[in-house]
């Protein structure tokens, strides 16, 4: 086999297995599919970002989620709402959100945290409900957003039941141990 054709065979193989090796985070919950990154490149990396335009999540319900290693309080964790507000992400979308109550304590895996809703003006200056999420497992730190026009209540119900399928979970708990 000439080499230049051995080379390309071998590029060939490996572009395949790198292929194969990735393996998008599939929903079992009917409606949702992953839509690219839409943020631009800020100090952390790209994470991923689904959509569900089903009347089963809402109507039209975006989450965002993405590791932040090396970015919580090893002792603490995510604290308070004060936090939530500065970590999970909810500028990206847009810069002027509003809470809408107190956050409360959550567990996602093994993770604690807090979530907690918001009032978003969009660029347009319609209004979306969000949810902002920071859960934490050691020193690093997982965070997620979801924006819809729904309720913040339907927002956060289907946001809550996509992170917590099987297939969500498990491609979080390898990004947060960096796999």
């Amino acid at each position: 086999m000439p080499r230049s054709l051995s080379i390309a065979f071998a590029a060939a193989i490996c572009a395949g297995i790198g292929v194969a090796g990735y393996q998008p985070a599939r929903s079992d919950f009917d409606g949702w599919r992953e839509i690219a990154w839409p943020f631009p490149r800020d100090g952390w990396p790209a994470g991923r970002a689904f959509r569900c335009a089903t009347e089963a999540c809402g109507g039209d319900v975006e989450v965002y989620v993405r590791p932040k290693i090396g970015f919580c309080n090893c002792d603490s964790g995510v604290a308070d709402d004060d936090e939530v507000d500065r970590v999970a992400d909810l500028d990206l979308i847009s810069q002027r959100f509003v809470p809408l109550a107190p956050g409360e304590v959550i567990r996602i895996d093994e993770m604690a945290g807090r979530i907690r809703e918001y009032d978003l003006q969009m660029a347009d200056g319609s209004r979306h409900a969000a949810i902002g999420i920071a859960v934490s497992h050691r020193c690093d730190l997982l965070v997620a957003v979801a924006q819809g026009k729904a309720s913040a209540p339907e927002v956060e119900r289907a946001a809550l039941e996509f992170l917590g399928t099987d297939a969500v979970r498990q491609w979080m708990t390898a990004a947060m141990n960096g796999s």
